[in-house]
């Protein structure tokens, strides 16, 4: 619940600390004095939307500190700490500045975090019910929310199935819708893969390929010195008279000749020996290389045509010839897959089809529940409307078939009738402002301890009402005071009665300027406060003689 509120610079509120127990708390005060301000310091404190026209003229920003007791919220403690924050003493101190430039800043228990995050565990921790809020009721979308908190532990069990499921289907019609808008530009992407595959299939790269053309190039271009060269050497090698293997063969001869005078000579002949063959071989290599260089003319042509082939290809599908041929196989399985493409938008059907019918049949189980905790819900409402003086008002709720979400496939909307012998309509059609206020406080009262929201704030919910309804609604927020903490902002002196603390509201003016001044009220001023709820501006000695009595009462 919470423990304090500290506004400071919001608006015409120059300063303001606020305490609060358990139980009821009314603040109460004259049209203008600030009451709607509290409600906006709440708000911001919980994670709403920040509006710098909130920050008090000429201040640089605007600060609202909300402390909570979480001692009896098990539920809120476990969001911070699931949340990342830590929890210490069981206290939960959420704080936001808003400056006049319109920056906001979050800050949860000293930590800044994000709005998101204030926002959850503010609506764990409050559950505020402003001036216009019964008009939710008039949207019947809203009315399945009700019923689901109504029903609580065993809806959740349910819902979880259904949300997966409901994943599951999402992601299948993703996935053929994605398909699809693919598939509208198919043909053209075909023709293009098509003609990737042949383009670099006919050329087949090698890996490496670039490097062995590029030297074969330079070979050829110097063909004709490298024959010279050759020619050259093999002259001189073997063709000339005095050739280096006709001069080599005649040393071997001349120590063979001799070695037999002295063994020194043998290895000198074996060197000699191996001289000559070697001599022998390289002319034999050079006649071979010769011939290779005038066996194909046109190898130069050839060889420039391929380099500037895969010189293309590179240009196109990547700086190597193997990343040229990775690019191949990716065109290759992307043109399979689209060649493929009437058997792929059949299989995402069937997955599509599939995941509905699980989705169904998961709801089908949510529907039943919801089915049963209506009727029950339907009877409770009606119960909680006896009491606020609403003794022939019916109430019931139906269930219609709705396209599935992740809530299941079920729309809810209650109908209702305030006059007895007239059946129950929409109720979005047919209640009065004071009848919605007071089914709105009715469908609270059977929330009381059922949603674990430890605290239910009232922003005027006497809106409309008058006379024995107020009295009977503050009767009712006595008693859903004694479920969960309750402060409620009211001009009826009925409710603030009822309350066991009072705080008052009111506008003064200090140096030259108008402040909103929030006081506790003690016995006697609580006492004045009710009189001029009931006379007015002029308490009378019958208003406080009225006052008394309510107080009393």
């Amino acid at each position: 619940m919470i423990r304090e509120l500290a506004v400071e610079n919001l608006a015409i509120i120059e300063k303001a600390v606020l305490t609060f127990e358990s139980g009821f708390t009314a603040l109460t005060g004259e049209t203008g004095a600030g009451k709607s301000l509290l409600v906006d310091a709440i708000e911001l404190a919980l994670g709403e939307r920040a509006d710098s026209d909130l920050v008090r003229t000429g201040s640089p920003k605007a600060t609202v500190q909300l402390t909570a007791d979480l001692s009896e919220a098990a539920g809120v403690r476990a969001a911070c700490i699931e949340a990342g924050y830590a929890v210490e003493d069981d206290l939960l101190i959420l704080s936001r500045e808003v400056s006049a430039e319109g920056r906001s800043t979050c800050r949860i228990n000293g930590r800044t975090a994000p709005v998101s995050v204030l926002k959850t565990l503010g609506n764990a921790l409050v559950d505020l019910h402003g001036q216009h809020d019964h008009q939710a009721l008039l949207h019947p979308e809203a009315h399945l929310g009700y019923l689901d908190r109504w029903i609580g532990a065993p809806l959740q069990e349910l819902l979880r199935p259904v949300a997966s499921a409901h994943e599951a289907y999402a992601d299948a019609v993703r996935r053929l819708e994605a398909f699809q808008r693919t598939n509208q530009l198919r043909e053209q992407r075909l023709d293009l893969l098509r003609y990737q595959v042949n383009e670099i299939t006919e050329a087949a790269p090698l890996e490496g390929e670039s490097e062995e053309l590029e030297a074969q190039l330079i070979r050829l271009r110097n063909a004709e010195k490298l024959v010279t060269a050759s020619a050259s050497a093999l002259t001189s090698l073997s063709d000339d008279e005095a050739a280096a293997t006709e001069l080599i063969a005649r040393a071997v001869s001349a120590i063979e000749a001799v070695t037999r005078f002295d063994a020194a000579l043998e290895p000198i002949a074996e060197s000699l020996r191996n001289v000559q063959i070697e001599a022998e071989e390289a002319a034999s290599a050079l006649r071979d290389y010769m011939e290779s260089l005038e066996a194909d003319p046109g190898a130069l042509d050839l060889a420039t045509e391929r380099i500037d082939l895969l010189k293309r290809l590179r240009r196109k599908y990547g700086a190597t010839e193997a990343e040229v041929l990775a690019h191949l196989a990716t065109a290759q399985e992307e043109l399979a897959m689209l060649e493929d493409a009437e058997a792929n938008e059949e299989s995402l059907g069937r997955t599509v089809e599939t995941t509905r019918a699980d989705l169904m049949a998961a709801c089908a189980g949510l529907t039943a529940l919801r089915t049963d905790y209506a009727a029950r819900f339907a009877i409770e409402i009606q119960r909680e409307l006896r009491d606020l003086a609403m003794a022939k008002a019916e109430f019931s709720v139906s269930i219609l078939a709705h396209e599935p979400t992740a809530n299941g496939a079920d729309a809810v909307q209650f109908f209702f009738s305030a006059n007895p012998g007239e059946s129950p309509k929409p109720l979005a059609k047919i209640a009065s402002g004071g009848e919605m206020s007071r089914v709105m406080l009715a469908i609270k009262s059977g929330l009381a301890g059922k949603d674990g929201v430890p605290t239910l704030i009232f922003d005027e919910v006497d809106a409309g009402l008058g006379g024995r309804a107020a009295a009977t609604v503050a009767r009712k927020l006595e008693e859903l005071a004694r479920h969960a903490q309750v402060l409620v902002i009211s001009h009826s002196p009925q409710i603030a009665s009822r309350a066991n603390v009072h705080y008052r509201i009111e506008k003064v003016e200090r140096d030259g300027r108008v402040v909103t001044e929030i006081r506790r009220l003690d016995a006697d001023e609580r006492e004045q406060e009710i009189a001029r709820m009931l006379a007015g501006e002029h308490v009378t000695d019958a208003a406080l003689a009225n006052a008394r009595a309510l107080l009393a009462g």
